[in-house]
């Protein structure tokens, strides 16, 4: 069970990725690049809303894969601590600037009509449409809510002294709590400003046009904060990979030897590892491609999440749970949580199924290296 566990912690891991890499939105027909979306933003500011503007993701998904193969030879995951902050300040801004515009369309009156359950079958979408689009969107949330991305550092202070856990319990509290508010807060007015047309991003679904500069801002604040999450979410693999090699070959000088960087007589903080430069490279260019190659490829990753939700974030946690504090499974404590494991089993199902569809409609509709403009 443990290496299926893992299996799946790092297909998320490396899934997500290339997700980060494509950073797309294909709900309601949004097909948009954070990069290309300040183009646009521009281009529309300049040539008006009906423009036809039209640029390739290509060029700018390079230039990502670029800058994250040189960010990527940081040697480990402790010394990602200043791309880290700058990564959360930028989701911070990003986040509180699509929530002030939003709020601000509130409060102007210019809010779009809302009803109790969503978009209306028969005028906005068919039965089936409205069916597949909450499963995804349970999906979305799943792996929203999902600890694969962290549950590597959770593990690694299960047997740490009280400073350190107590630490992670407090950090984990603070974080959940936070993206939670975001997440409901940024629901909510986007709702509230654009009703039942709401575009699936308030920053690059063009909900707002103007002021065009802060539009752009938001955008720049997402492209600095994926380069920072990319190589959080990345730093597990490498290590993981590095560490089985070193112990694979303990003697190879390939493996293992670092070789510092100098400008003229001056020795720099900083070394290279043939290892990590090619095998890291390699990773990123793989996930650059696989990305360019498959513009649904975030459906895939959909359903990874949704299969990785119920025993990753919710079944092992409970059972583990349950025997560390000995509760009994016939209990009323018990069977409220075996509960829980039974609900989140089938909202896994149900997002599940949604992929699948997302998959279907992605296959039918994307080619290769080709996306929509």
């Amino acid at each position: 069970m443990r290496k299926v566990y893992g299996l799946l912690q790092f297909l998320i891991l490396s899934g997500t990725t290339i997700g980060y890499t494509i950073t797309r939105i294909y709900r309601l027909g949004i097909d948009e690049y954070w990069f290309r979306a300040i183009r646009k933003s521009n281009c529309f500011h300049e040539r008006g809303r009906g423009a036809p503007c039209k640029f390739s993701n290509d060029p700018y998904m390079i230039g990502l894969g670029i800058t994250e193969i040189l960010v990527s030879q940081i040697p480990n995951f402790h010394e990602l601590s200043l791309l880290s902050s700058v990564a959360a300040i930028m989701s911070f801004a990003y986040a509180s600037i699509g929530l002030g515009l939003a709020f601000a369309q509130v409060i102007s009156g210019h809010g779009q009509r809302t009803t109790l359950t969503g978009v209306e079958v028969g005028v906005d979408v068919t039965a089936p449409e409205k069916i597949g689009t909450i499963f995804r969107a349970l999906g979305d949330m799943a792996f929203a809510c999902a600890y694969s991305a962290i549950l590597i550092e959770i593990q690694d202070t299960l047997r740490s002294l009280p400073p350190e856990n107590k630490a992670m319990k407090k950090a984990n509290v603070i974080a959940i709590l936070t993206s939670t508010t975001f997440y409901l807060m940024c629901g909510c007015f986007g709702y509230a400003a654009f009703g039942n047309k709401a575009p699936g991003n308030m920053l690059t679904g063009f909900g707002f046009y103007e002021p065009f500069w802060l539009i752009d801002l938001a955008n720049a604040c997402i492209v600095v904060h994926l380069v920072g999450a990319y190589q959080v979410l990345a730093q597990p693999i490498y290590g993981t990979f590095e560490s089985w090699a070193s112990m694979r070959w303990p003697n190879s000088e390939f493996v293992n030897s670092e070789y510092p960087l100098r400008i003229g007589s001056k020795k720099l903080n900083f070394s290279i590892n043939f290892l990590r430069l090619t095998w890291r490279t390699t990773f990123v260019v793989v996930a650059t491609l696989l990305a360019m190659a498959l513009p649904f490829f975030n459906e895939i990753l959909a359903l990874l999440g949704a299969i990785s939700y119920g025993p990753m974030t919710v079944y092992f946690p409970v059972e583990m749970h349950m025997a560390q504090n000995k509760i009994k499974r016939l209990s009323i404590k018990g069977l409220a949580l075996q509960l829980l494991n039974l609900v989140c089993f089938l909202v896994s199902i149900a997002a599940a199924s949604g992929a699948i569809q997302g998959m279907n409609h992605g296959l039918r509709a994307s080619k290769p290296f080709q996306y929509k403009q």
